[in-house]
């Protein structure tokens, strides 16, 4: 099985383990010219065809001027379709597994994401509401079978990971603690039931694992002691296991939630990682509208505002330093002792990505402060290079740029031309594939790891489209 991290293209044009002249792809390249014929794979070989997300492609491209980012928004915006969707009906209930490309596992994070774009569409296509509403109860039955989860397997099965020093089971893929795990469950279904007015989701299954998520979120504060959380892998990556037998580097308990992982999934430095913390405090005021206006359980709902507020309170006394450049920031990580690291990573939550996640606004001064701290070569994961700059973490190590901090720096701009500026970064390091990847080096765009990465090539279908909603074609008229 192939794990995320080994994943790696350099130079050559695959996707999903083909070619691009492959059986399933039309062909993009004649000799060194490049024709924009569409990479997606053939009608008969898509996962999942909806005709809304159709209709939204044919609209949106007529709107791009631009004849090689028009080619890459309709490869990349049904990506999440076409190749990592597998629905099905169980039980008489939808039921949808999504992959997360080149993986055959789901992500709770990524699999909320990769579908998050469509969401204004459910209203549109009956088959695609049916999808998501699929999606909600599969991260239901996952949340119930392991709070501390990150990936699932479709079926039970021995996989790569089974030897990791944790409480394994058959139908997880791997079981690194990441609060935005189950913020992401929550993300999906409180915008569902917003989006449709469908509140049939929350059946019983549901409103067990919304409990479950308010008690592991509580344990995790660590006022009780350590919790039954322990993670250990026998790796030659220092990021990919826990230290202090599986426990990580110790916190003081101040009312903040430890995450044991990033959602990189790279260990954490300091446990209480704030972008998640952030995260989570909306996640938690979800749980409490959907007990308060749907399922009628207050007491849950009293509970979820009083641990959102005590999250709060707590990034602000702990998570918020002085900053000898910037002034005051958010940290990226803190342990509660006065310890705190001043960086942060590509994946969301990030620092970067706050006001994306609805955390605080982009006018928030202190996100502001924040805001140029991490896009600059004070954050030591920022790199700057011949063929573009951006943010990267250690989970690919040195040089190497996360198209996702450059769509979500354009996510989280009020700056036309920062977005522009963004746009056509990200049009000019494709490498000629039509598609995002997880990164490139900063130098040298050919170089890059994950050639199927549907996460990344969705959302950059969302920030076009986000750009076309908001009537300003203009910045797709690139040069």
């Amino acid at each position: 099985m192939t794990s995320r991290r080994d994943f790696i293209k350099k130079g050559g044009i695959a996707i999903a383990g083909l070619s691009l002249s492959g059986p399933l792809y039309s062909s993009a390249l004649k000799g060194s010219a490049i024709s924009y014929v569409t990479n997606r794979p053939i009608e008969s070989q898509r996962n999942f065809t909806s005709k809304a997300v159709e209709a939204a492609i044919r609209k949106t491209k007529k709107k791009i001027a631009d004849p090689k980012l028009a080619w890459m928004f309709e490869n990349c915006f049904p990506n999440t379709l076409d190749t990592t969707v597998e629905y099905s009906i169980i039980n008489g209930k939808p039921d949808t597994f999504v992959i997360t490309g080149d993986i055959h596992a789901m992500w709770l994070r990524d699999s909320t994401a990769q579908v998050w774009p469509y969401m204004p569409l459910l209203n549109e296509d009956k088959e695609l509401k049916k999808m998501v509403e699929g999606l909600v109860n599969r991260q239901t039955k996952c949340v119930l079978i392991d709070p501390y989860a990150n990936a699932f397997n479709k079926e039970p099965e021995q996989g790569e990971w089974m030897t990791d020093m944790t409480d394994m089971k058959p139908e997880l893929h791997e079981r690194k603690w990441e609060i935005d795990s189950l913020c992401y469950t929550v993300r999906l279904a409180h915008n569902y039931w917003k989006t449709t007015k469908d509140a049939g989701i929350f059946d019983k299954d549901c409103q067990r694992a919304a409990q479950l998520i308010y008690d592991t979120f509580v344990v995790q504060q660590r006022k009780d002691g350590l919790g039954p959380y322990v993670f250990q892998r026998a790796t030659p990556r220092q990021l990919d296991t826990l230290s202090n037998l599986g426990y990580g580097q110790p916190l003081r308990p101040v009312g903040l939630i430890n995450s044991a992982f990033r959602p990189s999934d790279d260990a954490t430095t300091y446990g209480f990682l704030i972008p998640s913390n952030l995260f989570a405090v909306v996640s938690l005021q979800q749980i409490a509208e959907i007990c308060e206006t749907v399922i009628g359980d207050l007491t849950l709902a009293k509970k979820c505002r009083q641990l959102a507020k005590e999250v709060e309170e707590a990034v602000q006394q702990y998570g918020i330093v002085e900053h000898p450049k910037y002034g005051k920031v958010f940290a990226f990580e803190v342990d509660g002792f006065g310890n705190h690291t001043f960086m942060d990573d590509a994946n969301i939550p990030s620092l970067l990505s706050l006001p994306y996640l609805g955390s605080v606004k982009r006018s928030d001064p202190i996100y502001q402060n924040t805001r140029k701290l991490v896009w600059s070569e004070d954050n030591p994961y920022f790199f700057k290079g011949k063929a573009a700059e951006g943010i990267g973490g250690p989970h690919v190590a040195y040089d190497m740029v996360w198209p996702m901090s450059i769509i979500m720096r354009a996510m989280t701009s009020d700056s036309d031309q920062e977005i522009k500026w963004c746009i056509k970064t990200l049009r000019d390091t494709d490498a000629d594939t039509g598609f995002m990847h997880e990164t490139f080096h900063k130098d040298d765009p050919t170089n890059f790891t994950r050639s199927w990465f549907a996460w990344a090539n969705t959302l950059f279908g969302e920030l076009i489209i986000n750009v076309v909603e908001k009537g300003k074609e203009d910045l797709l008229v690139l040069k």
